[in-house]
């Protein structure tokens, strides 16, 4: 995938906006607020990674940022090991749980590949929150993980978390830039394209598609280890299946498949979120009207409106130059 100038344009006004806010010096709970949508972000990127790239619809990504919160929290807390071995040990989770779920969705597509990630999910849910309570802590879950240490930089300030967290999410954009624009990422653009095509020119498209949800799922579990960190707490919740409701509708509303969609869809989700919980305790039943109302009007997703409304005021510019 070649980036587009609205790409880069769109990435720099990002990148400013996150390096500004912290020396505007806003108080703790705003960079809070960041700090939790740039770990969302990390997620959405994630599961757009299979979302945008193949159509597949998984329900099952809560595990995967599940058991990678629970990797972080029972390394650093329970075994004593630094954050980033827990962060390594997240990925290498995300990733192993992607591949098991692989073995039985990709068996299947469209509707039945979404219903077989949900079942499998709400199975981990279910052993989590009962069978395995004393691994994970139930519902009482497990406290006090523990928070990056790098250098005698102390992580616990929130500034210096969130630019820790700032710097994950640009290295995950940058790897995901790489594989979008690298011949694997053709390949998986051309099975979007045309499955059919695709096999009948001799590329393994299960083995693609199996390849692609695994490297989602270990950008899952790394969003999971920063999710705990930034907590300090993981419990069997945050495997249910409605996280993997929630990053679906922030991917939607930016727009499915857009660099910057999830992004914007989580920045947006999270807005929303803040006031109309603030405003109402039925704070979710007015968010999925505005979702509604948001896929009626901006089909593309915000990113992928503002896309198509960029190509075409640059080329009513070429135009007028003529």
């Amino acid at each position: 995938m070649k980036l587009s100038r609205f790409d880069i344009y769109f990435g720099i006004l990002l990148a400013v906006a996150g390096i500004l806010l912290p020396l505007l010096r806003p108080g703790e709970a705003l960079i809070q607020l960041v700090t939790l949508a740039a770990i969302w972000a990390v997620f959405a990127v994630g599961f757009d990674f299979v979302f945008g790239s193949l159509g597949m619809v998984s329900f099952g990504h809560a595990t995967f940022l599940g058991v990678g919160g629970y990797a972080v929290a029972l390394a650093t807390q329970k075994y004593g090991l630094p954050f980033f071995c827990g962060a390594g040990i997240a990925i290498a989770v995300g990733a192993a749980f992607a591949l098991f779920f692989s073995f039985f969705a990709l068996r299947v597509s469209g509707i039945f590949f979404a219903l077989v990630t949900l079942a499998l999910s709400q199975l981990i849910f279910i052993l989590a929150d009962s069978k395995l309570r004393g691994f994970t802590g139930g519902s009482d879950g497990i406290s006090g993980v523990e928070r990056p240490g790098f250098l005698g930089i102390d992580f616990y300030d929130p500034i210096n978390f969130y630019w820790f967290v700032l710097g994950v999410y640009a290295l995950v954009m940058l790897a995901v830039i790489s594989l979008r624009s690298s011949p694997f990422g053709r390949a998986i653009a051309a099975i979007r394209s045309n499955e059919t095509r695709a096999d009948q020119l001799g590329f393994n498209v299960n083995r693609y598609k199996q390849i692609t949800f695994v490297i989602s799922g270990a950008l899952s579990g790394l969003a999971g280890a920063l999710l705990a960190s930034l907590l300090m707490y993981m419990n069997p919740q945050m495997l249910h299946w409605t996280t993997s409701g929630d990053v679906i509708i922030m991917t939607l509303l930016g727009g499915s498949g857009s660099l910057w969609g999830a992004t914007v869809g989580v920045i947006v989700f999270e807005i929303l979120k803040e006031w109309l919980s603030s405003w109402t305790e039925y704070w979710y039943g007015v968010l999925g009207t505005v979702f509604i109302l948001a896929t009626i009007f901006f089909p593309r997703g915000i990113v992928g409106e503002l896309e198509k409304g960029f190509a075409a005021y640059q080329n009513n510019r070429r135009g007028g130059a003529r």
